[in-house]
């Protein structure tokens, strides 16, 4: 009644600021809010839900993978998420969304294709 919600997204437990500049790959468990830049992928590990949060200051130049993507900021690459994917007003996608849920805000920009992952059940949707 009062604990977590059951469906509640994990909370952030990583955060890197806007003066980050990654060249190479970020792998995370549980969540990650970004803010920096990062050229490669940023990939979720191990077993579990994960929740990656781009903020509207952060550019990735490489492909996102995790069970939520929520974004604010900039991919120039291919996302995939099992679960869910927010895309804010000022998000920005420059290639393929894979995704089990979408949200897209007025304003966010797509270019490249969206693609409905598999239900459990083998259905699938193409939006």
């Amino acid at each position: 009644m009062f604990g977590r919600r059951r469906n509640a997204p994990p909370q952030i437990d990583s955060l890197l600021g806007a003066g980050i500049r990654i060249q190479g790959d970020v792998l995370f468990r549980g969540g990650l809010h970004l803010d920096g830049a990062v050229t490669g992928s940023v990939r979720a590990s191990g077993s579990g839900v994960s929740r990656l949060v781009v903020g509207e200051a952060a550019v990735i130049e490489g492909s996102v993978a995790a069970s939520i993507v929520e974004l604010y900021g900039v991919v120039r690459g291919d996302i995939v998420a099992s679960g869910r994917v927010r895309l804010g007003p000022k998000g920005r996608v420059e290639g393929n969304v894979q995704y089990g849920a979408l949200e897209v805000a007025a304003g966010a920009i797509i270019k490249g294709k969206l693609v409905k992952l598999a239900t459990p059940s083998g259905n699938t949707q193409d939006k």
